[in-house]
This record gives structure tokens, C-alpha cells and sequence, in this order.
């Protein structure tokens, strides 16, 4: 971990409450830093062995309202199922590993483990399927072994998603944390590390919050993402540490349904792919508030990406004080994101609004799928290094050009203002 994700670390929660100016793009409810369960029901100890049943029966007994609490040590488990309600303390030393063996995820094709023409034959590490409540709270670690080798292979879950790809197919290996229709689910403080595939995937949820989250996986670990939300709505993603091989952030709209309400605030993200939206937002994607986010050496910085195969309406979504530092396209608004695709589920992205984006180098790219579909993007105070270039196409942007800068194509260059170095003052560390 690097000196400098380690120190935002001891800056990152330092407010209990999280309150915002009025503003149509955001969760509706108001988030408060969760705290301890007040009662536990069972403190499981390591069994030094696998304890995949002795911790599942004690999550199956314990009552609404109470947390099973891993004190120190390492629990070596198969997957877990969450109950509406329960929290699982991760306590202070304590390690929950996933063992790697395909078998224990199966779900009942034998295809967990393997290459295949899709990639769902897992069951995820820890699942909350339709449930309400509980979640995952302690300052211990979540490991998913992505790095080690699998039980009766040559190579580990993150070589097989490379192989996967090398062969057009897809990797079938387990997400870390899956939320699936589930309301009002909590996850605070841990740390998750090294997922076979996506750390947290959701879908189809109804308020959930992820507070002082560290997430930290190696940059070439494929198809690793942070967070991922579908088919969601009244999210909040704060206070945590995104380092991974993915995108950091991912919002999306499949066939499942839309995504709207979300909130992506105080939060550092290193290397990865970004915060993205996308690429299937077919069934739309509004109202998302990304606000005081640091992004240090992601590919793309703020990401808006789909085609003509899964595209959709995408609104409402606003990102003011950001912090670009060493990204290849610090932004990337892309209605075009597979030239090759087919299809007629048309990509339109408007009330896109940039405000106080600072950031050095690299491309920063806006391009609509044509004229009669143009991207609809507002610019207040974006400034950039001068070796930065624009690459505007099919863009309808709103802006007074003296504060933008590098100048947007076919302006000529403005002074610029005192005070406005990139990633200067206060949001230069993600913070306001």
C-alpha cells in the first residue's frame, strides 16, 4: 500500500453524519456512519481447519439485530449465505478467507473454475439474496485468494480470467460479495482484498450504504471491479479506498432495470479504471452525485461509456470537486465506445455537469453518437495542464471559456485565474 493511499486512510472518516446542499442528484435518505451491532449473538473460533459450516449455522441462528462476531485469527470458508438483519463483525485481526476450490461455488454444472461461453457458474464468497438489513461491519479483512492457486490447477482465478480473454471466452469465478434484491444493507470498514472477480456486485437493491471501505487488489487482476451497482437505487459509496484491476466504480442499467439516486462521496480511488457508468445502460441511468473524489493513476478518470448495443438514456449526474492525477483519459464521455457495435438501443448522455475538475495530462474526450444524439455537458471551472488535449465530437457543451482550460477546440487560450493550479487547495486530496 502505497505511503500515500496510507495516509488518506487516517484523513478519510472525519465526519458522522453526511450532509449535502440540496440537490436532485444524490441518494435520498440521510447517512449516518454506522456503528457497532449492540448484541452478539456468537463468536465463532478458527477451527484451523474449514469452517464454512460452523459459521454459517452461526449466521442462521442469530436473531435480527445481532452480529457474529470473528474475533482474531484466520476462518478458512466455502460460501456464505447472509439472513435478513445479521451483521457479520469482522473484528480487529481477524481474516475471513475464501478457499479456492471451484467445487465449494458451483452451482451444480461444473462449470466453476472453467472457461466457458458465459461466466455465471459461481456462487458468489458472501451473499445477500432478498434480504433486509444486516450487512458486514469490523475493521478485519475479507480475502478471496484470487492470487492463489486453485485446488486442483496449475493456475490461480486471476491467471484464468487472463487465459479467458487470450480465448474469447469468459472465466467463471466467484464475485467476493454479491447483493442480489436485497434492501437496506450495510457494509462498514472493512477491508477487501483480492477478489476472484468483482469485490461487490449489486443488483436490483433498495438502499444500501458502503462506508470506510478499503479495497485493494493488484492493477493487472482482471475483471476485479470495486463496486459495482445495477438496477439500483439510493446508494451511497463514502469515505473508503478503491485500488483494484477494474473499474473502482461501476453503475450500470441492464435488462434488469434503471439505476438512479447514487451517491459517490469522499472517496480516493488509485489504480484502476475509474468511476465509471456503463457500458450497459440500456434501461437508464439518472440522478448520480460524485462529489470530492481523488483519482490517482486510473486508466480513465470519470468514465461515461456505451454504444448502440446496450445503450440508453443517461442523466442528471453531476461531478464537482475532483482531483485527476496521471490518467491516460481523465475524461472519457463515450457514446461510441465499441466503433464495431450493433444495435438500436441509442446511447444519450445530458445534464452532465463538471464542476471544479482539476487535473494534469491526458486526453479528455466527449463524443456523442451523432448530431441528432449530442452529448449535453456543462463545464464550471475545469482546468487541466496545457499538454492536455480536448477531442470533442457530436458534444453540445456549455461553458465561459475563461475557465476552462486547456481551451475546448476552437477557442483561443484564456489567462488563467489565481488559485486555479490543478488540484489546488482543499479537494486536492479529495477533500473539500
Amino acid at each position: 500500500m502505497t505511503k500515500r493511499f496510507r495516509n488518506w486512510a487516517l484523513l478519510s472518516i472525519l465526519t458522522s453524519t453526511l450532509v449535502f446542499p440540496v440537490a436532485k442528484a444524490q441518494d435520498r435518505r440521510i447517512i449516518s456512519e454506522p456503528v457497532a451491532p449492540h448484541t452478539v449473538c456468537d463468536r465463532p473460533v478458527p477451527s484451523g481447519k474449514q469452517d464454512t459450516a460452523m459459521l454459517q449455522d452461526a449466521i442462521d441462528q442469530c436473531p435480527s439485530g445481532a452480529a457474529v462476531y470473528l474475533a482474531r485469527g484466520e476462518f478458512r470458508s466455502g460460501p456464505l449465505e447472509m439472513k435478513s438483519g445479521v451483521t457479520l463483525w469482522v473484528g480487529r485481526g481477524a481474516r475471513l478467507i475464501a478457499i479456492p476450490e471451484p467445487a465449494a461455488y458451483d452451482k451444480g454444472l461444473g462449470q466453476c473454475g472453467r472457461i466457458a461461453e458465459k461466466g455465471d457458474g459461481c456462487r458468489p464468497f458472501i451473499s445477500f439474496s432478498k434480504t433486509r438489513g444486516g450487512g458486514i461491519y469490523g475493521e478485519g479483512v475479507i480475502d478471496g485468494q484470487g492470487g492463489t492457486l486453485i485446488a486442483g490447477s496449475a493456475e490461480t482465478w486471476w491467471q484464468l480470467a487472463r487465459r479467458a480473454q487470450a480465448q474469447g471466452g469468459n472465466q467463471n469465478a466467484p464475485r467476493l460479495i454479491q447483493i442480489d434484491h436485497a434492501q437496506d444493507i450495510t457494509l462498514s470498514g472493512v477491508t477487501l482484498r483480492n477478489a476472484p472477480n468483482f469485490h461487490i456486485a449489486m443488483n436490483r437493491g433498495e438502499g444500501a450504504t458502503f462506508w470506510g471501505l478499503t479495497i485493494d487488489t493488484p492493477a493487472d487482476a482482471r475483471n476485479t471491479d470495486g463496486i459495482d451497482v445495477g438496477a439500483s437505487q439510493d446508494v451511497t459509496i463514502t469515505h473508503s479506498l478503491i485500488r483494484t484491476g477494474d473499474d473502482n466504480v461501476a453503475i450500470k442499467a441492464g435488462d434488469n432495470g434503471s439505476s438512479s439516486r447514487i451517491s459517490i462521496i469522499d472517496n480516493y480511488f488509485g489504480s484502476g479504471h475509474g468511476m465509471s457508468i456503463g457500458r450497459e445502460v440500456n434501461s437508464g441511468v439518472r440522478d448520480i452525485l460524485v462529489r470530492n473524489l481523488t483519482l490517482d493513476g486510473t486508466t480513465s478518470g470519470l468514465r461515461i461509456k456505451s454504444d448502440v448495443s446496450r445503450g440508453g438514456l443517461v442523466e442528471g449526474v453531476t461531478y464537482e470537486y475532483v482531483c485527476l492525477r496521471g490518467n491516460r483519459w481523465p475524461v472519457s464521455f463515450d457514446a461510441k465506445y465499441d466503433p464495431q457495435a450493433r444495435g438500436t438501443r441509442i446511447p444519450v448522455y445530458r445534464q452532465i455537469l463538471l464542476r471544479h475538475v482539476h487535473g494534469d495530462t491526458g486526453v479528455l474526450l466527449m463524443r456523442g453518437l451523432d448530431e441528432g444524439h449530442a452529448l449535453d455537458v456543462t463545464l464550471e471551472d475545469v482546468r487541466f495542464a496545457s499538454s492536455a488535449t480536448w477531442q470533442v465530437e457530436h458534444a453540445k457543451v456549455t461553458a465561459n471559456h475563461a475557465d476552462v482550460s486547456p481551451p475546448l477546440p476552437g477557442r483561443a487560450a484564456e489567462p488563467l485565474q489565481r488559485g486555479s493550479e490543478v488540484c489546488s487547495g482543499a479537494f486536492r486530496d479529495g477533500k473539500r
